[in-house]
């Protein structure tokens, strides 16, 4: 059984929310986050990011640097940029990207059901970015960016949800610069907020599909909030955390490539020889993109090579060892260019899907990258098998889009 919560949203003026909503802080730097907001001061990065807002050499774990999100998000609820919903509710958050159309829900979900593994994920989380996260809900006392869920599809949720948007007129709508359209609907009517509530309780599990440091740092936030709170109640909000829930069919998993810096001492002869071993080429020159799960496009002195893994090569009934970022890894990067493991080698680096093959294509050509690998998207499919085995997935294996924008709504801890 999973629980969803409404809550009192904080949320910017309808006039404001274009300027309000920004990227998640994971996905920019701080140079590129600077160039964003520094002509914007409404940009919800001056909470995610609000080194933004401070010397250009401050360490991005300085005392200073969660105390000016605090200072900064609080100041915009005093100025009227951000305003608390009287009531609680639920909200539906639509995205649509090049035709690409996805309905979440935005709701409160339980940190001890993120304990329990009624939410299960996917990948490890790394403890310094964990620590991060933790510090920055509780010194906000809120949850500034949401967790990406899914879940198996629900009929009776898609008709609610459809219904709803149907018969009543959005609260927010815009298309940022990217070509991204946003829009939410604030679910006034209490019938079919019960309902939603009512029917994710026949729902076994959510799955964090993006947002995993968001949902370990909110389950340790809960932690740290009962241990200095005299009278702690379940009731209380900072039981709960902030996600946005999508049905696993609407969602849309791109590649996630790799670019590798070295040759680990083989010409280019000699690595060929040894990627035969266990791949076919079925395609020189041809269109990167594999067309199936189980090729790669290979991007190597200028020319893109089509390879096949080999039958053999890697164990199907693995859910992990089957993927295709784990065929990769283990008969390619691991055996022949000395890629140990990708968390913290410095020879790989990962390219999200959405910046095409021209930018492995520059990388290489640039000579910053010796070789550039571009991947089948793993599926929702793949992911749930991993999650439902207790496994967890090689880092970098996914990679959704659109992205959730920060800022929409946020969750107050009391």
């Amino acid at each position: 059984m999973v629980t969803v919560r409404s809550f009192k949203g904080v949320r910017p003026t309808n006039e404001l929310a274009e300027q309000v909503a920004s990227f998640p802080y994971d996905v920019l730097n701080k140079s590129e986050a600077y160039e964003i907001a520094k002509d914007n001061p409404y940009s919800f990065l001056h909470v995610v990011k609000p080194e933004i807002d401070l010397a250009k050499d401050i360490d991005l774990y300085d005392d200073r640097v969660y105390q000016k999100a605090h200072d900064n998000f609080y100041k915009m609820i005093e100025d009227k940029v951000l305003v608390q919903d009287s009531t609680p509710h639920l909200y539906i958050y639509k995205q649509v990207m090049e035709g690409h159309v996805q309905y979440g829900l935005v709701s409160c979900v339980s940190a001890d059901e993120y304990n329990k593994d009624i939410i299960k994920k996917h990948e490890f989380t790394r403890k310094v970015k964990e620590d991060d996260r933790t510090r920055h809900v509780v010194t906000l006392n809120a949850n500034a960016g949401p967790v990406f869920l899914t879940y198996r599809d629900q009929q009776a949720v898609d008709t609610l949800i459809e219904s709803y948007v149907q018969n009543h007129a959005p609260d927010v709508d815009f298309v940022k610069e990217d070509g991204i359209a946003h829009t939410v609907w604030v679910i006034r009517d209490q019938a079919t907020t019960e309902q939603l509530i009512n029917h994710f309780k026949s729902v076994d599990y959510l799955y964090v599909a993006d947002g995993h440091h968001r949902s370990a740092s909110a389950a340790r936030a809960k932690a740290h909030k009962i241990s200095e709170d005299p009278s702690p109640s379940d009731d209380k909000e900072y039981n709960y955390f902030l996600a946005v829930l999508f049905p696993a069919t609407q969602l849309k998993i791109l590649d996630y490539n790799r670019v590798v810096f070295t040759m680990n001492g083989l010409s280019t002869n000699e690595f060929m020889v040894k990627v035969k071993e266990k791949f076919n080429i079925i395609g020189e020159g041809v269109d990167p993109s594999p067309k199936q799960s189980k090729e790669f496009g290979m991007y190597l002195d200028g020319l893109w090579y089509q390879l096949q893994a080999k039958e053999g090569t890697y164990p199907n009934e693995d859910p992990v060892e089957s993927l295709d970022v784990a065929i990769l890894q283990n008969n390619l990067l691991a055996p022949l260019l000395g890629i140990g493991d990708p968390r913290v080698d410095n020879n790989i680096d990962f390219v999200g899907g959405i910046r095409g093959a021209s930018e492995l294509e520059k990388r290489v050509n640039s000579g910053e990258a010796k070789v550039a690998f571009k991947l089948y998207p793993t599926s929702i499919a793949q992911l749930m098998s991993v999650a439902d085995a207790g496994k967890v997935m090689p880092p970098k294996s996914t990679w959704f889009e659109p992205k959730l924008r920060s800022g929409l709504i946020t969750h107050l801890l009391e």
